[in-house]
């Protein structure tokens, strides 16, 4: 499974109400609460960004950052309630992106997420490629089992948009203003660009195993 965020804190009350928060607002949140568990949420899944605690209960954060950085290349943000020049230092040196305060604004902490994650994939997400489906961000083209799928602009903006946000709820009005930039679009237009999409990338696009439908709310687009 593949995440935006990856919450790692054993408070874990406030893990949780963050992970709820996040995800109520778009950003695909796991919350996970020690150093063990966050070793083994690495064998099965992918995230994009992690918050970090530093004091762990079987370790710390800087013991798992150095970890982590020997291993993955994501922005990782410390989360913590110790507040010295020398916490924050060592955190920044060893590979931290940033560190934040406990207590924190739920709104100012997922502001700063989300441009981090903006950030992050506008610049380090050049080409998507499963195995199956392969899309090319610079060259604009797309590929399913090394044959090019020749894409209208708009089929392939609406698959850029979908692949950069897969793995979460995206609705019909996120799709409206972010791909077609006018609110009034309708349901058929995006039922039609949607089908003909399934047609051209998927196996067998009446049992769609990249674009589903999630019923009277929009889509979610899975990546394998």
């Amino acid at each position: 499974m593949k995440y935006d965020c990856l919450i790692i804190d054993d408070e874990k009350e406030l893990a949780t109400s963050t992970r709820d928060y996040f995800n109520l607002f778009g950003v695909n949140t796991i919350s996970i609460y020690s150093y063990q568990e966050c070793i083994d949420f690495f064998k099965e899944n992918q995230t994009e960004l992690i918050l970090l605690d530093i004091n762990l209960t079987d370790g710390n954060g800087f013991t798992l950052c150095k970890y982590l950085r020997e291993k993955i290349n994501i922005p990782i943000i410390f989360i913590s309630a110790r507040n010295t020049d020398d916490d924050k230092i060592i955190a920044l040196t060893i590979g931290g992106d940033d560190y934040i305060e406990k207590p924190y604004s739920l709104g100012v902490l997922l502001a700063k997420v989300k441009a981090v994650l903006k950030r992050y994939k506008k610049e380090d997400l050049k080409v998507y490629d499963d195995g199956y489906l392969k899309v090319d961000f610079n060259l604009h083209k797309c590929y399913c089992k090394n044959v090019e799928i020749k894409l209208t602009s708009l089929e392939f903006k609406l698959l850029v948009y979908f692949v950069n946000n897969s793995n979460r709820l995206i609705t019909k009005d996120e799709l409206f203003d972010n791909v077609w930039n006018d609110k009034f679009t309708s349901d058929g237009t995006l039922n039609v660009h949607v089908r003909k999409l399934r047609e051209l990338i998927e196996e067998n696009p009446n049992d769609p195993s990249y674009i589903l439908t999630v019923w009277k709310e929009g889509y979610r687009f899975n990546t394998k």
